[in-house]
């Protein structure tokens, strides 16, 4: 059952509104009307924060805006970081319209969150946004000693078609070895895209009228992918990665309202299978996108509560340090 605070949400977002679903927009119109819902999103977050923007320069000479979170009192010691790629099905979202997102993760977890601004479709199609974000993942690996941060207690996070980054690059990583730039200690996934190729009954039951559109998601694909076989591709959708033992413990955040309901309970089921420790959360009569209604739906606080306490289990888990 939709929660009731959701029809609100619904009314911002556009669904009730007279304003025209994503996918019947431009690119550039579709991400005015993204950051538009944004602004009309923001909550007051109470922590105490020292945010610094950054950039790095990725493989091609281009510029990557990143955004550091951390907190105000000096703890005395390189922090973790939480290493977060924004949603937007690789389209739309910017660092500012997930600055709450990763205000609260930074506050409640206590360490830094770097937030990672990848180059959008479709200027730069497949496998452009992996690719920038594992340069993101490399700077950070040279470079965040320098900042006060600790590479070697990191978890590669994100949601919606950042989860997709999130899950790839740990999954890369895995296949690296002791090679890997960054071994992450854990992987943040909420309601990722896990496979592209195909339709499940979720998509069928909840494509229309829970704020992400199934006309949407295709939309999105199509905007990023340069062939069918791109969607096929692990990096586009890690279900469909031919092996996946070996990798950092997961949490994986779905909502009972989505689309990629189906997809991300799969993907979990995969994981456990390989032996990966994985912790599935289903938010059941919430919706995609869930993570930035705190303003409408309270009971999300409780639903980032329990993110920062499995953020925190890992970092535990690896000592409190520097390195």
């Amino acid at each position: 059952m939709l929660n009731n605070a959701l029809e609100a949400f619904l009314d911002l977002a556009g669904l009730n509104l007279d304003i025209k679903p994503l996918h019947t927009l431009s690119p550039a119109q579709a991400r005015a009307t993204f950051e538009s819902s944004s602004q009309r999103l923001r909550w007051p977050v109470p922590w105490d924060l020292r945010v610094e923007d950054l950039s790095a320069v990725v493989r091609d000479g281009s510029s990557l805006a990143l955004r550091l979170y951390r907190p105000s009192v000096d703890a005395g010691e390189n922090l973790p970081v939480v290493l977060y790629f924004h949603g937007g099905g690789y389209v739309v979202g910017s660092l500012d319209s997930h600055d709450g997102v990763c205000r609260e993760l930074a506050g409640r977890t206590r360490c830094a969150v770097l937030s990672v601004g990848y180059r959008l479709a479709p200027e730069h199609r497949f496998p452009t946004a992996h690719e920038d974000c594992a340069d993101a993942v490399q700077w950070l690996a040279t470079q965040g000693r320098r900042l006060g941060l600790d590479p070697a207690r990191v978890v590669f996070a994100g949601d919606s078609a950042g989860a997709t980054l999130a899950a790839a690059l740990a999954i890369e990583a895995a296949r690296q070895g002791p090679q890997a730039a960054i071994t992450p200690v854990g992987q943040l996934l909420c309601y990722p895209i896990t496979d592209a190729s195909c339709k499940r009954s979720s998509h069928t039951v909840f494509g229309e009228g829970y704020l992400l559109e199934d006309e949407t998601l295709d939309w999105f694909y199509a905007q990023y992918a340069q062939s069918d076989e791109d969607r096929r591709d692990w990096r586009f959708s890690p279900l469909l990665a031919d092996e996946l033992a070996g990798l950092a413990p997961a949490i994986i955040l779905l909502a009972g309202l989505d689309p990629l309901l189906d997809e991300g309970k799969a993907y979990a089921a995969r994981l456990e299978q390989a032996g990966v420790n994985v912790e599935c959360i289903v938010a059941e009569g919430l919706t995609h996108d869930l993570l930035r209604t705190l303003s409408i739906v309270p009971e999300v606080t409780e639903v980032y509560d329990q993110l920062a306490v499995g953020v925190r289990r890992w970092l535990q888990a690896e000592g409190t340090g520097s390195r």
